[in-house]
């Protein structure tokens, strides 16, 4: 029997710096090695922020987990794209032409409009990639697929939270995550991705960003509780047949091994 059509993309990206691109950018004359442009680049970053961080104008997409669901948001797959080689060019032409094919489903995101897709729209500019389902600029205001408040193109959970900016959302999807006894972050956090990029840890990487895409499953249902798509029960039930999807695939998949060694399930309040 035929899987139902996709409707959301859950989806997140792990990506490490060009320092061939700082070094020109940022450093132009001075004939700074990557390495060394990128060090100076962190540098500077933690004097004037207090964070090494570096925006995503200068990263490259080195790992993308995407979860489909179906329109009544069960899941159907997750996967990372374009193992287990994981090239920039070949990962970013995948996201875009699986968004194409399955129809534009709905992108599902935390803090993706932010980060996620700003990193991929640049990749697709970078690596000639024409996009003209999701750059329709003629189209009218609202339904442009890029207008902050179309969230039947890109619904990111962070805009909803903060009432799209309004608000703050301390703690962020880790947070959200640990309210409905989900595992979020476990011992890794983005912040460390470089540094696991350059010491050969792709895998980690990639299972790292399988359990954030994980994280942002659950809170996109619990949210579809709070703005009434869904009862409490039938989330719940949905929650449960996501956790045989897991228990499956993790007899070949460390990743979901480890989530569900972390799992927790939401406890309703005591009358």
């Amino acid at each position: 029997m035929s899987q139902p059509p996709v409707s959301y993309l859950v989806f997140d990206v792990e990506a490490i710096a060009d320092g061939d691109l700082i070094s020109r950018v940022r450093y132009p004359g001075e004939e700074l090695s990557p390495a060394d442009a990128l060090a100076r680049y962190q540098s500077e970053q933690v004097e004037a922020t207090g964070s090494d961080f570096i925006p995503a104008t200068f990263m490259l997409p080195v790992s993308v987990a995407v979860a489909k669901l179906s329109e009544d948001y069960r899941l159907q797959d997750l996967t990372v794209l374009d193992a287990p080689d994981f090239r920039p060019h070949i990962i970013t032409k995948k996201f875009w032409q699986g968004w194409v094919h399955y129809g534009q489903p709905t992108f599902v995101t935390f803090n993706g409009r932010g980060y996620d897709l700003p990193v991929l729209e640049l990749a697709a500019y970078r690596y000639g990639i024409s996009l003209p389902e999701w750059f329709n600029v003629n189209a009218r205001s609202f339904d442009q697929s890029r207008n902050r408040y179309n969230t039947g193109a890109h619904l990111d959970l962070m805009d909803l939270f903060s009432n799209f900016g309004a608000g703050r959302v301390t703690g962020g999807l880790n947070l959200l995550a640990n309210l409905i006894g989900k595992p979020g972050k476990t011992g890794i956090d983005g912040s460390q991705v470089q540094s696991m990029y350059d010491s050969g840890k792709v895998n980690e990487i990639n299972d790292y960003c399988r359990c954030d895409v994980l994280d942002t499953y659950f809170v996109f249902l619990r949210s579809r509780v709070l703005a009434g798509f869904l009862s409490i029960d039938t989330e719940q039930e949905i929650v449960t047949e996501a956790y045989r999807y897991l228990e499956r695939e993790a007899k070949s998949n460390k990743a979901y091994q480890h989530y569900l060694e972390h799992w927790g399930d939401w406890e309703p309040p005591t009358e």
